[in-house]
């Protein structure tokens, strides 16, 4: 009889029951205890995965808003220069051809009032006129001036670039132009060169350069408005010297 066979004598009968092979259940016991085995390191593996997943994954933070707040200001000037075809040196190369002889001394980007028409009052415009842009839209108001001191408002569409009104300032008497002239002469920076120097030291668009007077100096205030947030920045620039004597941000 077999090894794992067992002998049973049972009323007087000698039988032979079959109990499993000691080879079958070492078997099973061996794959029951591998089973276990993989179902353990299976768990380990998963848990280690799962926390190494958890250590890896960073901790969500609230993301800023994708909209930041604008002063009404800032809204202004947002608004006036994403409509703004034209930039500010060729409104003012326009303006300065429409008057013989003449230099900048003032630009602006405003928007158009609603009292805004294209015929001219006072001296007329070389050029025929345009259709006044609808109130609201960006137009560039400059002033030209003479040798002489004498003063030529002219308004350039933002948006085409065309003149639509230009007239003589009607207020100046001898003492204005007088003082007008002599700043001219003094100042020996273009009002390029003094745009430039602004924008070196803050990237943005130009909105005004303005030849103004401080301690009896001639200087180029120009203003610069940030893309990023829309803060203008005024640069007054030496009209001789062409350095800054002053710097202001409006953070309004």
């Amino acid at each position: 009889m077999s090894r794992c066979a067992a002998a049973v004598t049972h009323s007087g009968m000698t039988t032979a029951r079959r109990l499993p092979p000691l080879c079958s259940i070492a078997a099973i016991c061996a794959l029951g205890g591998s089973a276990l085995l993989m179902t353990g390191c299976s768990s380990t593996s998963t848990g280690s995965s799962v926390a190494e997943a958890a250590a890896a994954s960073p901790t969500s933070t609230a993301s800023p808003s994708p909209h930041q707040s604008l002063t009404q200001d800032q809204t202004q000037r947002r608004d006036l220069l994403s409509k703004t075809k034209v930039t500010w040196d060729q409104a003012a190369g326009t303006a300065v051809k429409e008057v013989s002889g003449g230099k900048l001394i003032a630009i602006e980007l405003k928007g158009v009032s609603g009292k805004a028409k294209s015929s001219p009052t006072g001296t007329p415009s070389v050029a025929t006129p345009n259709p006044a842009p609808a109130a609201g839209a960006p137009e560039w108001q400059t002033k030209v001036a003479t040798a002489d001191g004498t003063v030529h408002w002219v308004e350039v569409d933002a948006a085409t670039g065309k003149v639509f009104r230009s007239q003589t300032e009607p207020d100046q008497d001898t003492d204005d132009r007088k003082k007008i002239a002599d700043r001219l002469r003094k100042a020996t920076q273009t009002p390029a060169q003094a745009a430039k120097v602004a924008t070196d030291k803050t990237k943005g668009k130009v909105t005004a350069v303005n030849l103004d007077e401080k301690d009896d100096k001639p200087v180029w205030s120009v203003d610069v408005v940030s893309t990023d947030n829309w803060t203008k920045t005024t640069y007054d620039i030496d009209a001789a010297k062409g350095t800054v004597v002053r710097e202001h941000t409006d953070n309004d």
